[in-house]
């Protein structure tokens, strides 16, 4: 099994930046695509972002596109998200997430809190 745990959550103001990491262990080799996902009180979970297991192609949504940056680390089995501009709709917690073969979203973090203040 694959291991995942976020860190760097936290309570930032309007127009701030968090960097969010996520590492994981244990049977590494088998993920490949890695993201973020977060879920808003009373909302429902919601793709941020995903990035490939060489790093060389990511997607966004598209309230993540251009303040958001996802990017990965094989060496240290680390992703990470950069989060800049922050809004207040940004609060919510964010989930890592890992794929393997057979199946998008096979592995999951325990979350981080992220809380923005307006």
């Amino acid at each position: 099994q694959v291991q995942l745990v976020e860190s760097g959550g936290g309570l930032v103001q309007a127009g701030g930046s968090l960097r969010l990491s996520c590492a994981a262990s244990g049977r590494t080799f088998s993920v490949n695509t890695m993201g973020w996902l977060r879920q808003a009180p009373g909302k429902e979970r919601e793709f941020v972002a995903t990035i490939t297991r060489d790093g060389g192609s990511t997607n966004y949504a598209d309230s993540a596109k251009g303040r958001f940056t996802i990017s990965r680390d094989n060496a240290k089995n680390t992703v990470y998200l950069q989060m800049n501009s922050l809004k207040a709709e940004d609060t919510a917690v964010y989930y890592c997430v890992a794929g393997r073969r057979g199946a998008t979203w096979a592995y999951w973090g325990q979350g981080t809190q992220v809380t923005v203040s307006s």
